[in-house]
């Protein structure tokens, strides 16, 4: 079963995981990374380019998902050392400071709890958010062109560039692809049409919809939405 809920950190969300049946999850691209707890140990989950299949194991799974681009800074890693990864946080960290961060969050209450109280005190040692990052993710997400989003943030294209690989792991282009697959799993979920779906995320067309899907996804739009 899997829960989420708005975290205390501005842009996060807190969430719990503990399958019920034996079979792989799917973890979609999202543009964010995570701080991860499993079996008292953390880890990080680093950006997605491509669904991340989650072995079919029924041990629980607490995070904190950080707003996209944030957590390369709140975290101390950088975004494209961890892409399409999960790592033990002692790879990351030296090994002092992560034995005191796990013993504190394994004392919690519960994990989802000790995870969020972390991110919190992270966030209150790290500087402050870029807030041309909060930008590069509204423009982009809401379906404005790489090259327009440069110009309106008065910046060059090689510029955007290097500031989104740093914090998102890859490019503009990457994180637009990203965030149109999220605006039109949204629409799709509420029932929307398919064509009507795609129109309004920003598709070519319907087939163009298709396509995205499968190859970020990993399986057809209807699989994915559990239709037959």
């Amino acid at each position: 079963m899997y829960a989420e809920r708005t975290g205390r950190l501005p842009g996060s969300v807190v969430w719990t995981s503990t399958p019920s049946l034996l079979q792989p999850g799917r973890v979609l691209p999202d543009g964010c990374m995570d701080l991860l707890w499993h079996d008292g140990r953390l880890l990080v989950a680093g950006p997605d380019t491509r669904a991340f299949v989650t072995g079919g194991e029924r041990s629980a799974w607490a995070g904190v998902r950080f707003f996209p681009g944030t957590a390369p800074t709140l975290l101390g890693v950088p975004a494209p050392e961890v892409l399409n990864r999960r790592v033990e946080l002692a790879d990351l960290w030296p090994v002092a400071r992560v034995r005191w961060l796990t013993s504190r969050v394994n004392a919690a209450a519960d994990p989802a709890h000790g995870l969020e109280e972390a991110a919190l005190r992270l966030a209150a040692d790290a500087d402050a958010p870029d807030p041309l990052l909060g930008e590069v993710v509204n423009a982009l997400g809401a379906g404005r062109p790489v090259a327009a989003t440069a110009d309106r943030l008065g910046l060059g294209a090689r510029q955007l560039h290097r500031r989104c690989l740093a914090a998102f792991g890859y490019g503009p282009k990457t994180l637009g692809r990203v965030l149109r697959l999220q605006r039109a799993l949204r629409l799709a979920r509420r029932g929307v049409p398919y064509a009507e779906t795609a129109a309004r995320a920003g598709y070519a067309d319907q087939a163009h919809l298709a396509r995205d899907v499968r190859e970020l996804a990993g399986l057809p739009l209807g699989e994915l939405l559990g239709r037959r």
